[in-house]
Parts: C-alpha cells; structure tokens; sequence
C-alpha cells in the first residue's frame, strides 16, 4: 500500500488521528533502564505494543537514535513495527533539506535503509532539494511549513513582495505543497498545534493534503482547537505527541501508562472531530 493507503487504513481501523512520536531520551528511562543507551530500542518496542491499536502513525526522530550511536536500534524499532502493527505507517523526522545529490542519498537513508514511509523535509532550498524524495512511488513527505517553536516567527511568517499577492512564506510553501510541487500526490506539510489559527490558514491553502500537527501534550498545544482548525474530510489530519506519552510515567508500569495517556489523548481528538 502506499502511505496514503496506509494512513487512511491506520486512521479507520485505530479510529484514530494520534501519531505517537518516538524520541527515546536514556536519562528519561524508568528505573534500572535509566541512562542506558542500549535500551533505546526495548523502551521503544514496549510503547509501540501499548499504542499499536490507537496510533494513526508512528514518528520515530532519528536525532535521538544517531546521538547516542544507535541507529542500528532504529532500524530493529522499524522492523518491531512492521511486525507488531503492520497497518500504521512510520514518518522518519529528519527535516532534511539539502541539494539534490546529497538529497538522493537522505532518500536512500530514510526510504531504503530504514523503510520508512514517510519523511519530514525542510523546503527551504527549493523543489530540486524535495524532488528526490517523490522519485520513491507510494512514499510520503512532509515539508517543514509553520512550525510550533517561537522562532518559527524569523523566516516563516515574513511577507514574500515579489511573489503574487505578498503572501507569509508558510502560506507560499503551503500553496506549493497543494500545487505545483505536488507531482504524484505525495506531499503533506508540517503545522505546529500550537498556532492553531496558522493550521486553520494551511488547511484553507492546502485542503487535501496530509498535515502532520506536532505540539500536542508536552508543548502546550490544544487537542480541541487542532482538530477544529484542520480536520477535513478530504485531508487526513495527523496529531502527533511524543514525551507526554513515552514518559508518562519513569517506573515500570511506564507502557501502561503510556497507554493511558495515548488512549486519553486518542479519544479526545476523536470527540473533537465528532
């Protein structure tokens, strides 16, 4: 299937829109795992098992795999999901953005090494930067667009003047994802939950494509004001969070908590919706 396949696949049978982000910090380990790197990919398996039946995706950041050496356990995490829940799919954030050769080879990374489905890109560079990415049929890609971090404010929400109608560059990426970039389908974009009137201005802009929505729990962002800004019928609307969900709890019940936290927070984008 491709991702979009898989992702309305994910979304139907979990009766879902939670992404459940990976990013496995040693010194946040419940107990005796604590501070131990080679645990990274035990501590993941157990929060894929307890959120395998509400995830719309899963979203493992690579930062937090390559910092501590441990990109071999990304690759064992993917294959654990291909085993335990097939049907969700895997968004690798990487937020590449790089030239067209080196971008080929980030695609190879993502795409063949670590099977991922789907990947984060930043567009800054230009179409000929994302173009690699689309050459892999069926795969999808997200490009950074209104990000939740403050700084998001320096390049993203400045006025473009020589482009018709001077629109904000998140609103001009946001018109490229829904246009002109988007040869076969296959690109979403990346909208911070914690400007939700931004998701809304996306959403208008770009109404078919996937948005994969971080910021949600940890960050600060409201469940109930995401889904009302960019839930439609016709683009899947993707909510990730991350530490409110793996660190729920720093004993040895941490995956039934993390449990309790990912069902809590899958109903309440669900109620939103409806």
């Amino acid at each position: 299937m491709t991702f979009l396949d898989m992702l309305q696949t994910a979304g139907q049978r979990n009766a879902s829109m939670l992404c459940v982000g990976l990013d496995p910090d040693p010194a946040r380990f419940p107990g005796g795992w604590r501070g131990d790197a080679s645990k990274i990919a035990d501590f993941c398996a157990r929060i894929v098992e307890a959120t395998a039946d509400l995830a719309i995706a899963f979203k493992p950041q690579i930062a937090y795999f390559a910092a501590h050496r441990a990109e071999e356990q990304l690759e064992r995490v993917v294959a654990h999901i291909r085993r335990v829940a097939p049907h969700v799919p895997i968004i690798l954030d990487a937020k590449r953005g790089d030239i067209g050769s080196t971008a080929e080879q980030y695609a190879i990374e993502a795409f063949e090494r670590y099977g991922a489905d789907a990947v984060t890109l930043s567009p800054f560079m230009g179409f000929d930067s994302v173009q690699p990415y689309l050459k892999y049929p069926g795969k999808g890609a997200f490009l950074l667009c209104r990000t939740s971090n403050p700084g998001g404010d320096d390049l993203q929400n400045q006025r473009l003047a020589d482009v018709p109608g001077q629109p904000l560059l998140y609103e001009h990426v946001a018109g490229l994802a829904q246009g002109p970039w988007n040869l076969n389908g296959q690109l979403g974009l990346v909208v911070g939950a914690t400007y939700p009137a931004e998701i809304a201005r996306v959403r208008a802009l770009a109404p078919t494509v996937p948005l994969l929505v971080p910021g949600v729990g940890a960050q600060g962002g409201d469940a109930l004001a995401t889904v009302q800004a960019g839930w439609t019928q016709d683009g899947s609307l993707i909510v990730n969070s991350s530490r409110a969900i793996l660190y729920a709890s720093s004993g040895d019940d941490f995956a039934d908590a993390a449990r309790r936290v990912a069902l809590d927070t899958r109903d309440q984008l669900q109620a939103a919706r409806n």
